[in-house]
């Protein structure tokens, strides 16, 4: 079963069991619909399967994030109302490690997927791929990952090796797929 099919998969039984577990008695929440489901959008695999043709450079996410970002996440990432996004390198191991983007995360494409679908957390989905692709690439530059001069797209994103990308171990079970290097 592919990382998408899995995804789809969750989905599907997440919305049938919100249908059965969420009672009129509460008024709260309905059940997701397909179209609910489908403009979610496809989740972008570490490889890099899924993301659109754009590309954003660092310069370009500087400007975004101080737009959109840095009000909750503060404004060099160190976290503010928002998590810290920068910092924490060999921190893992210790009784109070830091789970950034530049110290935790394995993959840069999920970084992205994670951005593109979340943020801002106030209008999630608002940015455009451009400025998903531009925002990702400037914080990893804060995270010293990317330089500078870094433009980030569908084919120099996964191509993006994380500080973290051998701190998780592949899951053995023969139906989840090979691990992606």
């Amino acid at each position: 079963m592919s990382t998408r099919d899995a995804i789809a998969l969750v989905l599907l039984i997440g919305a049938s069991a919100t249908a059965v577990a969420q009672s009129p008695a509460f008024g709260v929440g309905r059940p997701a619909t397909s179209e609910d489901i489908r403009d979610l959008g496809s989740a972008i695999a570490p490889d890099g399967t899924g993301l659109p043709k754009a590309s954003g450079s660092v310069a370009e996410g500087r400007a975004v994030f101080a737009l959109r970002c840095a009000k909750c996440h503060g404004p060099k990432g160190e976290g503010d109302v928002g998590p810290t996004l920068v910092g924490g390198r060999g921190t893992l191991p210790t009784p109070r490690p830091l789970k950034t983007v530049g110290s935790f995360w394995p993959y840069a494409t999920t970084v992205w997927d994670y951005v593109n679908r979340a943020m801002p957390f106030d209008e999630p989905g608002l940015l455009k791929p451009h400025e998903v692709y531009a925002v990702v690439g400037y914080i990893l530059n804060i995270n010293g990952i990317v330089a500078d001069d870094g433009v980030m797209d569908a084919t120099s994103l996964p191509k993006v090796k994380m500080p973290n990308r051998d701190g998780f171990v592949a899951d053995p079970r023969p139906d989840v797929g090979k691990p992606v290097k």
